[in-house]
């Protein structure tokens, strides 16, 4: 298996269907190492600890991490199972972008930013970044999102290990459509 291949793969199973190789997450998304080298191999995925460790290094977007002593690992964000990853709520900067398509632009005008089947909405600091992440699915549209307004407002924040900025929804008030 090549990199992105490898890298799919430990997205969809550690974010969204541990159950498709027969591994669980603890109640923040931890897994243990050999447990999934162990059932990943057994379903043809050849995969040792060193390409592993190459894949967490190089994953582009920073999807997975070990711990500390690297026995265990996970996705750092975008469940769309239940885990408490144990952010704290900061204060975000006072402008944060999202890339979308046109398509979705009517309904995020009326109903703003929603999480859908994450469990966050998906930020980021610059626009560099949203254009890439709404070039997945087409001509991209950045939004930018007055967060430090919404945090004044007692909106909460978050940022994962691999900086994305989370929280719960950004309401249509607080996004500006003329960028």
């Amino acid at each position: 298996m090549n990199t992105k291949h490898i890298s799919k793969f430990l997205s969809l199973v550690l974010r969204h269907n541990p159950d498709k190789i027969g591994i669980t997450l603890d109640e923040q998304g931890w897994t243990a190492v050999d447990t999934l080298l162990q059932k990943m191999n057994a379903q043809g995925k050849r995969v040792d600890i060193e390409r592993l460790k190459e894949v967490v290094a190089t994953n582009d977007k920073k999807r997975f991490a070990f711990n500390e002593d690297q026995t265990q690992i996970r996705a750092n964000q975008g469940h769309s199972i239940t885990v408490d990853l144990k952010y704290e709520a900061i204060t975000p900067p006072e402008f944060l972008y999202h890339g979308t398509v046109p398509k979705f632009m009517r309904d995020i005008q009326k109903q703003g930013l929603r999480k859908m089947s994450r469990h966050h909405v998906h930020l980021s600091e610059d626009r560099t970044t949203a254009m890439r992440v709404g070039a997945r699915r087409g001509v991209p549209t950045i939004l930018v999102i007055r967060s430090g307004a919404m945090h004044e407002q007692g909106y909460e924040f978050y940022k994962s290990e691999n900086e994305v900025w989370l929280t719960e929804t950004v309401p249509s008030e607080y996004i500006d459509f003329k960028e």
